[in-house]
């Protein structure tokens, strides 16, 4: 489907201290320096989403302000995300990828300023949520450029090491937050990444600069995109404290999202990737990724409980326990890459969903009396289906749509995502609500063991026969 599109020589536009885009990725060794420029830029901003967790509690403090209300600092940030993450691939299609993403870490290093000088929690809340935008644009365009940097018969490799990053930001993000609380305030959280975000933008120069190829922006559309997931995350959020107001919000995401549906419906370029859900592989693979990031946080959310309320470990130990899952993900994310250049993705994904729901469910119920060793077993195979899964499923995502419309499919990734990681975080906490004691964090571990294999049956429909 997308062979064509490949193999077609696109026209770059003049870029400093770069040569011209070649038909089929970059010349080494700029091929190598625009690529350090996406991992960097994706790490800082996976980076600045798992530090500011652990910054909570010393910023309410520091702030004078509720603990509950310290939460906006990381909610402000997630919302502004999922708002502008199709807006983003959207206009990085009118003005070139390149553009959009170096103004995305622009403004996300600005917004960094902003708030490491913020003087109270409304400032740092509203320079955190500009933060998101910015983060929005290089999530949506980061791997769409890969598409541009790498020669399609190395992009899975490239895509493995695009998962690494996030792997092993997602990670280290809340001990590296640990360390600089340690010796420095909560500010610096934020002013780390100024000179950090000033090398990639000096790096994104190197950047393959792609004619732009989308409609007009329309304005209107990114209203109501902006307004119906704005109305949807947050009544997810709000479902459970205060009933009534959350299923007002998402009866306004409802039909903020059928109206955006009607608005977009025949354009050529929508901004709701309409023309891409339309082609079967494309459309099966945004399913099986839900699917999967369900079962991965479900999983992730059920095992703290299990090991520390039902085995009594320490919340340092616990956390030892679980990195074997990201470790085993670091691991297995660049290793499936490579595998996916050369076997099919669909039966990658196949297995890599059955190994995750093979972990989750083993780790459900099997009986841990005292030796805790089978449980890092358990979660060493679920971290290596889910790196298994993610690096060959995301490679087939982007390749079953036309070249120009890369940002498109780089902004519906980021949607599958974060549609995934908020449905697995919300079955389980209403499941917490209705189910107490220990059963909870076993059925927690279940659900997130059918989801997995959910997404193993989506990968086999996808299998060419």
């Amino acid at each position: 489907m997308a062979a064509t599109a490949d193999q077609a020589a696109l026209p770059a536009a003049p870029i400093a201290a770069a040569s011209a885009v070649e038909p089929d990725g970059l010349p080494v060794p700029r091929r190598y320096a625009a690529m350090f420029a996406v991992l960097t830029a994706i790490v800082l901003v996976v980076l600045d989403a798992a530090i500011a967790n652990v910054a909570l509690p010393t910023i309410s403090q520091s702030l004078g302000v509720a603990a509950g209300a310290s939460v906006w600092v990381v909610t402000g940030y997630q919302l502004a995300i999922v708002m502008f993450l199709l807006p983003a691939g959207a206009a990085g299609e009118r003005f070139g990828y390149r553009r959009v993403f170096m103004a995305g870490v622009m403004l996300f290093t600005l917004a960094s300023a902003g708030c490491a000088m913020a003087p109270s929690l409304t400032w740092l809340v509203a320079a955190r949520f500009i933060q998101g935008i910015g983060s929005a644009a290089v999530m949506a365009l980061g791997v769409g450029i890969i598409r541009f940097i790498y020669p399609r018969r190395l992009l899975g490799a490239a895509i493995g090491w695009n998962a690494l990053a996030v792997a092993f930001s997602s990670a280290a993000g809340p001990t590296i937050g640990a360390a600089i609380l340690s010796i420095a305030g909560w500010p610096w959280l934020f002013a780390v990444n100024l000179p950090i975000g000033a090398v990639v933008l000096i790096l994104s120069n190197w950047l393959p600069g792609e004619r732009a190829v989308g409609r007009r922006l329309d304005f209107v559309s990114i209203a109501l995109n902006a307004a119906a997931f704005g109305a949807l995350f947050v009544g997810i959020d709000r479902v459970p404290a205060t009933p009534i107001v959350g299923i007002a919000l998402l009866a306004a995401a409802a039909i903020g999202l059928t109206a955006l549906v009607r608005r977009e419906r025949g354009r050529t370029h929508p901004m709701i990737p309409l023309d891409l859900l339309r082609g079967r592989s494309f459309r099966l693979s945004v399913l099986a990724s839900i699917c999967c990031f369900t079962g991965q946080m479900a999983g992730m959310v059920a095992l703290p409980f299990y090991l520390q309320h039902e085995l009594g470990r320490s919340a340092f130990e616990t956390g030892l326990y679980m990195t074997a899952w990201p470790l085993t993900v670091a691991f297995a994310a660049p290793l499936s890459g490579r595998l996916a250049d050369r076997f099919s993705t669909d039966l990658l994904c196949t297995v890599g969903g059955i190994c995750l729901a093979i972990g989750l469910g083993l780790a459900a119920f099997w009986p841990l009396p005292g030796n805790l060793i089978p449980l890092v077993f358990f979660l060493v195979l679920s971290g290596f289906g889910f790196g298994l899964f993610q690096t060959p499923n995301n490679r087939n995502m982007l390749l079953s749509a036309p070249k120009e419309r890369s940002g498109a499919a780089g902004g519906m990734q980021g949607m599958a995502r974060l549609s995934g990681q908020t449905a697995g975080s919300m079955l389980l906490l209403v499941l917490f609500g209705l189910i107490a004691g220990e059963r909870a964090p076993h059925l927690g571990l279940g659900i997130g063991a059918v989801f997995a294999f959910a997404a193993s049956v989506i990968s086999v429909l996808k299998i060419e026969r």
